[in-house]
Parts: C-alpha cells; sequence; structure tokens
C-alpha cells in the first residue's frame, strides 16, 4: 500500500454546473506584453524513437499500482475507503460534492481517444479570434515514480487563462463560448478529454487582462485523488503576477495555503521543483497554454493506448492500427485500407486533416513537429453536384439553407462512401453511410457538408437523434438514389430499371414482329408511295409511358458512354504501344550487349592463345 499525505488545506474547485456566465471575464484581445519572446528552455526531452523492430514490452508500473488503475476502462473499479465529513464553517451552506470516481465516468463518453484529443484542438482553434497561430500536440518524455514515460504536449498561442479562467476551466459545465463561430459549448471538454487520455494533467496559461500579466499552474490528478484517498474533487492552483520585473505569488488567503498548493503540484506532477515547474512557461511566451497529459493509459495488454514509435510523424491508436494491419493480410485489400477514411481511424495526422472543413489563413495544427495538410474531400469528387438543402427548424427559429457537395471519390473503391458532417466547420460523422448494406445503389458517392441546424453529442463524435436530424438522413438517403440515377451511367454501372427498360423494349418489338400478315408480307401501307412506316412501331400505351424526352436522354447518356470506352480504348492501345517499343528498344540493347560480351569472350579468347603459344 503506498504511503497516504495528510489532506492539507489546498483549493476546492466546486463542481457545480452554471451555464450563467454573467460574472464571467471574457478572453480579452491580447495585447502586447512587455515579457519579451525568451529562447526555448525545456527540461521534457522529446528525442526521436526510431520504430520498433521487436516485441513491445509493457511500461513498468510505480509501487502500488497494478494494470487495472492504469488501464481506461478499468480504472474506475477502485474501492472507495470510509469518508468523513468536514465540518462546515459557521453561516456556511452544505454543497454536494463530487467524488473523484466521477472525472472517471465522466470522461468514458469518449469512446475513442482521437475525440479527446480533437476536444483539446477545438479549444485551440476557438482562440483562432484571439490571434492564435498554432496548436502544437507532441509526444514528450517524463519522469514519475522514477520511472520514465511518455506524456502528450498540446501548445497554443491563445489568449490565456487568468486565475478566474483557469478555475472556471477546471469546473464542470461552465462554458463562456457562446459565440456561432466558436465549437465548444458545453463547458465539459477539457476535463473528459484530458481524463480519457491519461489519469492526470498539469496546465500552464499566461494571460494579460485589463493591463495585469499573469500566469497560473493547475493540476487535475486522478492519481493523487485516488491514492490519497479524498473523497472530493480537489484541484491544487497556484497563482502569479508578472506585471513586474518577476513573478510574485498571488496570495488569495494565506501564504501557507499557497505553500500547500504548490507543494501537492510539486508532488504529484512531473515536475519536483519550483525551478523546473517555472521554466515550463518559457516556451510559452507573453500568452498561450500549455497542457500536459501524463501516466497515459494502457490498454488490455498493459501497453499504452496511443503509439509513438510506429510513425515519428505521427500518433496511432496502437489496437486499431493492429486490426487495419491483420484486415490487410487477411484480406488483401491494401488499395482499399491505405484510403483516409480508413486511415483516420487509427492515424491523427489523417484525422487532423480533414478535422476542420475550411482551411486556416493564419492558424496551423502542428503535430510532432510538422504542420498537418488540411484536406477537403470535396476537391477529390468526380462529377461532382450540389444541392440545396432546407431543413424545416421550430417555428421562431431562424431558417436556414445547407449546401451538400455530393459527388464520385477518384480511383478509389466503390466500398468508399458517405457523407462527411461538420459542424460549426468541425467532423462530426465522417464518412456516415446512409445507404443500405448489400445495395449496389450509392457505392463510391461520397458527400460533404455543414450541418448548423442540429446538435452534436457531447463527444462531437455523432449528432443528438432529433426530428431534425432524422429528417436529415432522410434527405441524404434522397440524395444519394438521385445523383445515382443521374450519373452511375458515368462510372460504368446501368441506371435503376434500364434492365427492365430494354427487357420491355425488345418484347414490344417481338409483339410487333408477330402482327405482319402470313407470307412474310407487310401491310398494303407499305406499297403507297411516299409513305414511310418506321421499323418498329410501338404500342400507344408504352408511347405514353416513355416520352420521346426521356429516350433522347437514355441515348444521350448511352452515347456518352460509349465515347468514354473508345476513350479509354484508344488510351490503353496508345500504352500498349508505348510498352512495345520499349520492350523492342530493350531487346536491341540486350542484343547489341550480347553482342559486345561475345567479342570481349573473343579477345580474351585470342589473348589467351596468343600467351599459350609464346610460351611453348
Amino acid at each position: 500500500m503506498p504511503p497516504k499525505v495528510e489532506k492539507e488545506h489546498l483549493n476546492v474547485v466546486d463542481i457545480a454546473s452554471s451555464d450563467d456566465d454573467g460574472d464571467a471575464q471574457t478572453v480579452a484581445r491580447k495585447q502586447a506584453s512587455s515579457l519579451g519572446e525568451r529562447q526555448l528552455r525545456r527540461n521534457i526531452s522529446s528525442p526521436e524513437i526510431p520504430q520498433s523492430s521487436g516485441p513491445i514490452t509493457p511500461p513498468a508500473l510505480p509501487s502500488g499500482e497494478t494494470l487495472d488503475s492504469r488501464s481506461f476502462w478499468k480504472a474506475g473499479n477502485y474501492v472507495i475507503g470510509p469518508t468523513s465529513k468536514p465540518a462546515l464553517l459557521e453561516g456556511a451552506l452544505e454543497h454536494a460534492r463530487v467524488h473523484p470516481k466521477f472525472l472517471h465516468s465522466n470522461a468514458t463518453s469518449h469512446k475513442w481517444a482521437f475525440g479527446a484529443i480533437a476536444e483539446l484542438m477545438d479549444n485551440a482553434v476557438d482562440e483562432i479570434q484571439h490571434s492564435a497561430t498554432f496548436i502544437k500536440v507532441d509526444k514528450i518524455d517524463i519522469k514519475m515514480d522514477n520511472s520514465p514515460g511518455p506524456a502528450l504536449l498540446f501548445l497554443d498561442d491563445g489568449g490565456g487563462m487568468d486565475p478566474v479562467l483557469l478555475r472556471k476551466c477546471m469546473s464542470l459545465g461552465y462554458s463562456s463560448k457562446k459565440s456561432n463561430t466558436t465549437i465548444g459549448q458545453y463547458g465539459n471538454g477539457f476535463k473528459t478529454s484530458t481524463m480519457r487520455l491519461g489519469a492526470d494533467v498539469i496546465v500552464f496559461s499566461r494571460s494579460t487582462r485589463a493591463g495585469k500579466a499573469t500566469q497560473s499552474v493547475g493540476l487535475l490528478s486522478y492519481t493523487f485523488l485516488r491514492r490519497t484517498g479524498q473523497d472530493d474533487v480537489i484541484v491544487p492552483m497556484i497563482d502569479f503576477d508578472i506585471s513586474g520585473h518577476w513573478a510574485e505569488p498571488i496570495i488569495y488567503s494565506t501564504h501557507d495555503d499557497w505553500s500547500s498548493n504548490l507543494k501537492t503540484i510539486l508532488e504529484w506532477s512531473p515536475f519536483s521543483l519550483k525551478e523546473d515547474l517555472l521554466l515550463q512557461f518559457d516556451d510559452i511566451g507573453p500568452h498561450g497554454t500549455k497542457i500536459i497529459i501524463y501516466n497515459l493509459w494502457l490498454n488490455d495488454e498493459g501497453i499504452y493506448e496511443l503509439a509513438f514509435d510506429d510513425d515519428d510523424e505521427d500518433i496511432r491508436l496502437r489496437d486499431e492500427a493492429l486490426r487495419e494491419a491483420t484486415t490487410k493480410v487477411l484480406k488483401k485489400t491494401v488499395e482499399l485500407q491505405s484510403h483516409i477514411s480508413y486511415r483516420l481511424r487509427y492515424s491523427l495526422r489523417a484525422y487532423a486533416s480533414m478535422l476542420y472543413l475550411r482551411k486556416f489563413n493564419n492558424f496551423q495544427i502542428i503535430l510532432r513537429g510538422k504542420p498537418v495538410q488540411q484536406f477537403n474531400i470535396a476537391d477529390e469528387l468526380q462529377y461532382p453536384k450540389v444541392v440545396t438543402y432546407k431543413p424545416q427548424v421550430a417555428a421562431g427559429s431562424k431558417e436556414c439553407s445547407v449546401e451538400t457537395t455530393i459527388g464520385f471519390i477518384k480511383e478509389t473503391p466503390t466500398n468508399v462512401s458517405g457523407f462527411n458532417v461538420y459542424h460549426k466547420n468541425r467532423l462530426i460523422r465522417p464518412f456516415w453511410k446512409v445507404k443500405s448494406d448489400g445495395s449496389v445503389i450509392g457505392n463510391g458517392v461520397v458527400g460533404v457538408l455543414e450541418a448548423d441546424f442540429i446538435e452534436p453529442a457531447h463527444d462531437k463524435q455523432d449528432f443528438e437523434r432529433s426530428s431534425l436530424f432524422v429528417r436529415l438522413e432522410n434527405r441524404l438517403k434522397q440524395m444519394v438514389h438521385e445523383y445515382w440515377k443521374g450519373h452511375c451511367y458515368l462510372m460504368g454501372y446501368q441506371p435503376p430499371g434500364f434492365a427492365a427498360k430494354q427487357k420491355k423494349l425488345l418484347a414490344n418489338q417481338h409483339n410487333n414482329s408477330s402482327n405482319f400478315p402470313a407470307g412474310g408480307k407487310q401491310d398494303s401501307r407499305d406499297e403507297q408511295p411516299g409513305l414511310d412506316v418506321p421499323d418498329v412501331v410501338m404500342p400507344e400505351g408504352d408511347l405514353a409511358s416513355t416520352s420521346v424526352d426521356q429516350l433522347c436522354e437514355e441515348n444521350i447518356q448511352l452515347f456518352m458512354r460509349c465515347e468514354e470506352k473508345a476513350q479509354k480504348e484508344a488510351e490503353l492501345k496508345q500504352t500498349i504501344e508505348e510498352l512495345e517499343k520499349g520492350l523492342e528498344d530493350m531487346r536491341k540493347k540486350c542484343a547489341h550487349l550480347s553482342s559486345l560480351l561475345e567479342s570481349k569472350r573473343k579477345q580474351k579468347r585470342n589473348r589467351l592463345g596468343l600467351v599459350t603459344t609464346i610460351y611453348t
């Protein structure tokens, strides 16, 4: 059993849900700071790790830790010891407390680790309105419990958080983001995302508000709360006033309380010295936020859930990557598995490239030292078509229209299909298949739309199942069928009902040929001069059901298909001619080389004969 530390007087964040932000300090616009850009100095190294060539070794667990306590889906299963009810101060009201287990259960809303990483990226993207220009996501090495291990680093140059905003960030349910353009809205993303990725997180933030420059440190440690037997969520935080020439502690109650918070942070964070702790602000600059998530979760095999050694420029989900690799061997569909619709399941670089619909003008996502190139799947569509959809919003709501770009994906296996649905520029559902499985209709059809009129779920990986969502789903199904009917022939597919029409036309031709008189003579009208009777006479009912315009349209489509086939055939012939020409050139070269070789051999034999004659 690890030794318990004495519960000390720390800053306790009241975990009370609140949507009232009337007294909240809104993030001020970025102001010039007297602090200059300091040279980057880290006490945390991030060396390049070569790709592993041997078996993966599970990390060593510290004393008192078990695999269950380090595996995310089992970390909430620990025994709760006896708790004591703290004495209330005179005149104070009793309030509901939140047990540390809630941090874990709250984080289980993220079934997918990349969804948690995306939440932290969203926070940086929301800071673009405060002149943020980048978000860096990287792997760094730290040392906890005398054993090294990886940690996740998130660093941005946004407006940062002052002491008030940092405390609200650590609270549940508070959000000051009420803009129509910001992605965050529930005030829960930071807690769920960080706790989903690792057991502990330390936050460094520097900000300037109303001419006062501050820097703050906050520690949200599930390990600390669990191992010290806490029955309430305690978040130690310290603040500094850096408006002057050096950092002055900001004291809210007593200096002992401030020192107690600092002591807890140093004991349970990767930084055991105050000097090391303050060095972490050096690469933030005059404003911004730095988040370090450590004690990353392990999978059921005791190996880190996130893989950093497969690609030095990427972060991958280990279990998903192994599953995809196995699928490649079994199904031998290398081309399909290499498409982004599959790679985004296990590659953070692939997922981040599609995470935001509109390309940034002055903002970059830098993953492990290399910027992520944004990718819009709509730019890769063949025969694109824009369809406008006007959802039936509730009475009194502002009417809106949604433009959906739909088309065939280029040079990709046909079973890649679906709609990429965004909400406020953020990808919520990638490659959402609305068509029925097993149907050829919609194969290779991909769409892109931004649906701001429906609300995303809390993990931002799906939408709430509202009536608006159901109507959108039905409209997208209809959209696929309409597009397929008018464009499938361009990809070599028969339009729906084409085979039935062909059979009907052949049957009509057979019936008309049987109406000729005996002896093979046609009607006497054929003998009348100047009267031209068509070879095939269609019944009146069939003429009524098949208009001239429809027949013309089908003929045009058939002609276009014939032209495309002829063009492909010409290209293939040209390719064959080029290959045959290259083959003939290679044969000539081989013959030339053979003659040269034979000549060399003859010269060698002649020289040997001459030498033999001389010696004789």
